[in-house]
């Protein structure tokens, strides 16, 4: 497994270049997030989802995948949403939050048929930068961990996923506590988790 360190939240206009190429190639890697460090992959490649899913035992068909999205205009490519859920995402992003919406049927193939999907825009800017760079989404999903320490230790997190992952983003430590959930698919916003962040 190959490692990048990124200090800051900060990559370098080589490291950004690096990363995507290895996105558009079907690797799937581990970054840090404003919440938990994610396992990730381009969301426009069906068989680098299909590896995230199967490294994490979950049934794409029966769980809410999430998109990474860089702004509120890119979400709205892959969502929809009315004038409400806008300002609840201008008033809550970038921030610790997966906001649940209807699907756009222009959402990536690995997700046709999908009556929802989960939006992140992350306030982080090494993932907004990251799909910026792309040009479009990245899907992630948390690491799973039994002991608090291989949440928070880059190192530990490292030692648990080589050979699991292609390459891992070292950042600053992680955290242990989740995204908020708000499911945005009814008349009002109902929060079905509550984790990280207050929403306002």
């Amino acid at each position: 497994m190959k490692t990048i360190k990124i200090w800051n939240e900060e990559a370098s206009d080589r490291q950004l270049s690096e990363i995507c190429r290895d996105l558009e190639a079907g690797q799937i890697m581990i970054l840090p997030t404003d919440t938990l460090y994610g396992i990730a992959c381009d969301a426009l490649n069906p068989k680098a989802i299909e590896r995230i899913c199967r490294l994490k035992g979950i049934n794409p068909e029966k769980t809410n995948l999430s998109i990474l999205c860089s702004d509120i205009s890119m979400a709205a490519e892959y969502a929809r949403f009315d004038n409400y859920a806008f300002r609840l995402l201008k008033e809550n992003t970038p921030g610790p939050f997966t906001f649940l919406f209807k699907s756009a049927p222009t959402l990536p193939k690995a997700f046709k048929g999908r009556k929802i999907v989960g939006v992140r825009i992350p306030d982080n800017r090494l993932c907004r930068d990251i799909v910026a760079r792309l040009g479009h989404p990245i899907l992630s999903t948390s690491i799973q961990f039994d002991d608090t320490d291989y949440a928070i230790s880059p190192g530990l997190i490292a030692e648990a996923y080589d050979n699991r992952v292609d390459f891992f983003l070292e950042g600053e430590d992680g955290g242990t506590e989740p995204s908020t959930i708000v499911d945005c698919t009814g008349r009002e916003a109902e929060i079905i988790r509550q984790g990280k962040g207050e929403l306002v």
